[in-house]
């Protein structure tokens, strides 16, 4: 059975690696989608679909099917699907945050202005929505449609609630769960559809994507605050700028001195940037930091009792492994 006690393969690209035929036929299929637009707009949406990110959410589609008997198009087609919806979502979330670059290139806002991003980014969500119909399923069609709706409807609440002292942390993790989880938990969840696994099956391997994405985004704030540009390759600390309430800064105004606690929320009612500066100054901020860790570090052990009814395979080993390397990546988040 996949379970938290398998232990890993050595090699950190193994999961990336298993399927790199499947995801060179999804990049492929991606670049593809560039002739579906009209020429006047297709330099722009091959200009983003040429900006090689992870893939990690087609990879999840590819490997649960591996593991629920054999890939076949319909996980790669679901694998397309999501990373341009993940890509529109991206093109839109460097917008709000006025990011200039990610991986190492600049962004899309960066070169063309916001206006012709906004509909750079609405263009590719309606693409991905009608290669959704292209399924022999309403319901996987009205899935994806969903996914697509959660995952805008978390970035409006997460733009509505900047500076905003009353967000809490169930909010903070209802919002995270809808503009990041999603896509995982539908990656997972519909390619357990699509090779016909049982509906509780597929709640499962839906619930191991969700605590996947929810543990990776909370990395994603982590790192917002203790990363590099240089190596991460894109605009770091737009969350402070912004007011974002993410985890560690959640914990952080939870568990700081009363003094320090009022300086912070007059600064974010001031709307004052919450420059790192100021963070360090205060001694509560590696425990928020390393609590904020080993909240994710709970959700991917948890993720991994998931994956049991999969059973034994390579594919399965792969996507246990996926949790324990993001578990390294987090561990490097601690100071």
């Amino acid at each position: 059975m996949a379970s938290s006690t398998r232990t890993p393969p050595l090699n950190e690209l193994f999961p990336f690696e298993l399927v790199r035929a499947e995801l060179e036929r999804v990049e492929i299929a991606i670049r593809e989608q560039v002739r579906g637009f009209d020429p006047a707009i297709e330099p722009y949406v091959a200009y983003i679909c040429n900006t090689s990110g992870k893939r990690i959410r087609p990879a999840l589609s590819i490997l649960v099917g591996g593991a629920a008997g054999g890939v076949n198009d319909d996980h790669l087609k679901l694998g397309v699907i999501l990373e341009l919806i993940h890509m529109a979502t991206l093109v839109h979330d460097d917008i709000i945050d006025g990011a200039n670059t990610r991986r190492m290139v600049p962004t899309a806002n960066a070169k063309w202005g916001n206006s012709l991003s906004v509909l750079l980014g609405d263009a590719l969500f309606s693409h991905a929505l009608t290669l959704a119909t292209d399924f022999n399923s309403i319901d996987i069609c009205r899935k994806v449609g969903n996914s697509a709706r959660e995952v805008c409807q978390g970035e409006i609440i997460q733009t509505q609630r900047r500076f905003d002292l009353t967000f809490t942390k169930a909010e903070y993790f209802r919002v995270i769960g809808m503009k990041t989880g999603a896509l995982f938990a539908s990656a997972c969840g519909l390619s357990a559809k699509l090779s016909g696994l049982d509906e509780a099956t597929e709640a499962r391997l839906h619930a191991y994507g969700m605590k996947l994405g929810t543990a990776y985004q909370i990395y994603d704030d982590c790192i917002d605050l203790v990363g590099s540009e240089e190596v991460i390759g894109k605009t770091l600390r737009t969350d402070l700028l912004k007011g974002k309430f993410t985890l560690p800064i959640l914990n952080l105004l939870e568990t700081a001195s009363e003094t320090q606690r009022i300086k912070l929320n007059k600064r974010i009612l001031d709307q004052e940037p919450l420059d790192l500066p100021v963070l360090l100054g205060i001694a509560e901020y590696e425990g928020a930091i390393e609590s904020a860790v080993d909240t994710a570090l709970g959700l991917l052990a948890e993720s991994r009792e998931d994956l049991a009814p999969l059973g034994d395979s390579v594919h399965a080993s792969a996507l246990v492994q996926i949790t324990h390397f993001l578990a390294g990546l987090l561990e490097k988040c601690r100071r």
